[in-house]
């Protein structure tokens, strides 16, 4: 909805303002973060609304999806091609970040000295190795992954129950119509939720401001300058790639998707757009049954921003306490993180676990982390939005391989869906569509 865009970005703005006005008539840091403390609650609320719904979201659109598929090959196909976008999108965003660093040095000018043997941050360091990530794919019980916010795990049990829904074919007819009915109440609760936005949007800029005031912004201008430049710099490949492949409706895919993109910014939030994103994607032309299946994997496999920040910031930690690391340390160190960085989704400040465990592997302090704790708010605002972005065009690419027949550049716009609707009337015709 354009009005509530609009209201988004109002709310931003009068948040930024309402926390540098509590910033300065109580510089004290303890009343700061008290008042901070109570501001937060709106935004709190609605993360929790948020998280509250993104469980039984994701297994009731990705088992109607997979059932409607009809076959394992389709599931299989579709899975293929969202995962090869995936690991390429992933290698670009770690390359990308990797190399911006090493070209503008934006840590080289602190030359700190190194921290005493006993110096740490307050993140757990937590190396991820190749059999925990295998052995964590699989949920001990999927009430257990649900009430965690598990998304691989919910995932990984939806793509069974579906795929053996649609084995049984008009003997889970009714389950699979009970599920998607479910759907459509969990999208009508959404849109209710989704009327909350500007006020946590507020809340949430309101918070920051509050306690850590815009002079945190002038201290680390270059680094933050820098991030947002190498982030801009991914928002124009990912525009180029979408150019591609739909040509001047890129510019549609980009106007549908900024209402999304600018919650996931202004909440730090990927998860507060999954619903929104869901919806947009649909009125783009993408079907739900590829939306279904690919959102929820790309919130796992797909995160662009966050990537790009884990290589950034582990070199510009090394660069400010003058530790050199070479090409091969670099490159080994890009491969561990692609490992590492998949399966953090839903993770408090999961970037930054992923970051200690990376700066613990190659011997550098891991005290570093706290030169970027500060300012972890406004660059996960960053990182967040661009994981939508990329979310976004892996959907509609990979529904574009998939023969989406979607609305050409001179078609008229499709109508804005009344909220917690999500394209039932396309729902119903992908359910009985053959498969491509």
């Amino acid at each position: 909805m354009q009005r509530l865009t609009t209201y988004i970005l109002v709310a931003m703005l009068l948040g930024i303002g309402v926390g540098y006005a509590c910033h300065e008539v109580w510089p004290d840091p303890n009343t700061s973060r008290a008042i901070a403390g109570y501001i937060s609650l709106i935004s709190d609320i609605f993360l929790r609304l948020i998280k509250m719904i993104i469980a039984p979201l994701v297994f009731s659109t990705l088992v109607v999806g997979v059932a409607h598929m009809g076959d394992v090959g389709a599931v299989g196909r579709i899975g293929g091609k969202a995962m090869l976008w995936f690991v390429t999108a992933s290698l670009v965003s770690l390359l990308l970040g990797l190399v911006l660093v090493n070209l503008l040095q934006p840590g080289a000018s602190l030359d700190l000295p190194l921290p005493q043997a006993g110096a740490a941050s307050s993140v757990q360091a937590s190396s991820l190795t190749l059999r925990d990530f295998v052995a964590h794919l699989v949920p001990v019980s999927i009430f257990d992954a649900m009430s965690r916010n598990e998304i691989l795990q919910i995932v990984v049990f939806s793509l069974l129950f579906g795929i053996a829904a649609a084995s049984l074919g008009e003997k889970a007819r009714h389950v699979v119509q009970w599920i998607e009915e479910l759907s459509h109440v969990i999208l009508r609760v959404t849109g209710y939720v989704m009327l909350m936005a500007p006020l946590a949007v507020f809340a949430s800029m309101a918070a920051i401001v509050t306690t850590q005031g815009l002079g945190i912004l002038v201290t680390y201008g270059k680094f933050v300058a820098e991030f947002y430049l190498g982030l801009a710099i991914l928002w124009c490949l990912l525009a180029a790639v979408g150019f591609l492949f739909f040509g001047r409706r890129v510019i549609e895919l980009v106007s549908l998707v900024r209402q999304p993109f600018l919650l996931a910014f202004s909440t730090a939030s990927s998860e507060a757009a999954y619903p929104r994103l869901m919806e947009q994607l649909a009125r783009f032309g993408v079907s739900p049954k590829v939306i279904s299946f690919v959102l929820p994997l790309g919130y796992s496999f797909n995160l662009d921003g966050s990537m790009m920040y884990c290589t950034f910031a582990v070199v510009f930690i090394a660069q400010a306490y003058n530790i050199e690391l070479t090409w091969g340390q670099q490159a080994v160190m890009l491969l561990v993180l692609m490992l590492t960085s998949k399966g953090m989704a839903g993770v408090p400040r999961a970037s930054l676990v992923v970051i200690a465990a990376t700066l613990s592997t190659f011997n550098i302090p891991e005290a570093g982390l706290l030169l970027i704790i500060g300012i972890d708010q406004f660059l996960d605002m960053g990182r967040s939005a661009t994981n939508v972005i990329g979310n976004s065009l892996a959907a509609a690419v990979v529904g574009k391989w998939e023969g989406d027949r979607t609305p050409g550049p001179g078609s008229q716009p499709q109508p804005e869906p009344s909220p917690g609707t999500f394209d039932e009337a396309e729902a119903r015709e992908a359910a009985t569509a053959p498969v491509a």
